[in-house]
């Protein structure tokens, strides 16, 4: 029995009130604790979207799906019954599965925000359990309340209250950037480690076979337009799958395509909190300015254009293709809006890819986006750091602390405006795909980002100590 004691593994449980398939961290952090730790881990999610494959194979790993409460009759009657009535069964649901369906853990971890009710019924259920309790900061929930809100309102200073009280109750912390950790410390009074988001090693960048294979998958999702005809909707994938809008197969080997579009990859959660429609402004402003630079005016045949870059024409710009990923609330919204653009030079379409795809495309695209500009002002967004992993380049919305992740000229550049981001989008494209000198620079420096730390090396180096402090 003693034996059997001392090799009893040890247990996490990790808790994510939303959909475990669109929160990486939480699922690098899951790998790692079962991995790196050798714990066996406990996931308790929403459903949603599938997880990574790493994750869904790992025989440490379970899975424990909770369902998500909606409550949209009452929503109609009253916002704020609805809220309350909400949070109630969440924190039910919560405490039924942390502290009957699971086996009890030795920690549990939460991610916050969302800080209602989850920090409440987490902490409830590590002392029903005798565990301890981290949170990872990843955010702060009162902020993001705000923004529908406004700071002042009643709403959002009760729960302001509520997540400041229940996360000093925490038995350890981490957070995401340095500014967050001072933020913490000085106004919360709660010590935390700085874990910078890192992108596991399956973020890498695509090889040609890759590239060829995901364009393969993808081609009629990318060569269907959302709305008008457009530049990449004249393009074909040969049924052979020999042909893509950017890659040929010619005897077993792909080539890059020299009048292929560039790739503009930008991911979003679709919330208030990220501001698209500068991207479809500076997509409408690349569009005109391009014309204007090439001396074209509004007469042209954009359908015999279509067809002359299709057979091989080039031109000192080029087309430019984006791919926009991700769900959110405000999707149908902006989908509608890229339906009713004529573009000639520029093609948009909206996607939700597999867990295994998303890397990939990352790993052959030219250019990320990212619109995200932090309520709080003191997180980085996790999709910069998955296209850095891939040595992908990016333009970023600036921000407060933008720049512990982005450093300008190096691995990207920054925008405040639309008229910037297109500004960034005619330099870095101009030549493309040979004789972008800028692009290449900045390509060079995202590959220098990517191969100089990982997640697993970040997590063993600044999580697992305190981990294993916590759990004693």
């Amino acid at each position: 029995m003693l034996k059997a004691m001392a090799t009893e593994r040890r247990r996490a449980s990790v808790v994510v009130l939303g959909d475990i398939g669109r929160s990486p961290r939480m699922q690098y952090h899951s790998l790692s604790l079962a991995n790196q730790a050798s714990m066996e881990v406990d996931i308790v999610a929403n459903g949603g979207s599938d997880p990574h494959l790493s994750l869904r194979e790992n025989p440490s790993i379970h899975i424990h799906e909770m369902k998500t409460v909606q409550l949209t009759g009452i929503s109609k009657i009253s916002g704020a019954l609805s809220l309350l009535l909400k949070a109630a069964v969440q924190f039910i649901l919560l405490v039924w599965f942390l502290c009957f369906k699971i086996p009890r853990p030795d920690v549990f971890f939460v991610q916050n925000p969302p800080s209602v009710p989850t920090l409440a019924a987490v902490k409830l259920a590590s002392w029903l359990r005798g565990a301890k309790f981290i949170v990872d900061w990843h955010n702060f929930g009162y902020t993001l309340l705000g923004l529908s809100h406004g700071r002042s309102h009643i709403i959002v200073k009760i729960y302001f209250w509520f997540e400041k009280y229940f996360g000093q109750m925490a038995d350890g912390a981490f957070c995401v950037t340095k500014a967050m950790q001072h933020e913490l410390a000085q106004n919360w009074g709660i010590r935390a480690t700085v874990l910078y988001d890192q992108s596991p090693d399956f973020f890498h960048p695509a090889s040609l076979m890759e590239k060829h294979g995901l364009f393969s998958r993808l081609g009629n999702s990318m060569c269907s337009a959302m709305g008008n005809a457009d530049c990449i909707s004249v393009e074909e994938v040969g049924e052979d799958m020999n042909t893509t809008a950017f890659t040929s197969k010619i005897d077993g080997q792909v080539f890059l395509k020299p009048n292929r579009p560039a790739l503009v990859v930008s991911s979003t959660s679709w919330t208030p909190d990220e501001d698209f429609s500068i991207l479809l402004e500076a997509a409408l402003m690349y569009d005109r300015r391009v014309a204007a630079a090439l001396g074209e005016d509004d007469s042209m045949d954009e359908g015999q254009l279509w067809i002359d870059i299709k057979n091989g024409k080039q031109f000192v710009y080029p087309r430019l293709l984006f791919i926009i990923t991700g769900k959110g609330p405000d999707r149908k919204k902006y989908e509608d809006q890229i339906k009713r653009l004529k573009l000639r030079r520029v093609a948009l379409r909206t996607m939700w890819l597999a867990s295994e795809d998303y890397p990939l495309l990352l790993g052959s695209a030219d250019l990320g986006v990212s619109l995200h500009t932090s309520s709080s002002g003191l997180d980085l967004p996790m999709k910069v750091v998955d296209m850095f992993g891939c040595g992908l380049p990016v333009c970023a919305a600036s921000f407060s602390c933008i720049e512990e992740l982005v450093k300008v000229n190096k691995n990207g550049l920054l925008f405040s405006t639309s008229s910037e981001l297109a500004d960034e989008l005619m330099m870095l494209f101009k030549g493309f795909p040979e004789e972008c000198n800028a692009l290449k620079s900045l390509k060079e420096g995202a590959m220098k980002s990517a191969s100089s730390s990982k997640w697993s090396t970040e997590w063993e180096t600044n999580a697992l100590p305190l981990v294993d402090q916590v759990i004693g």
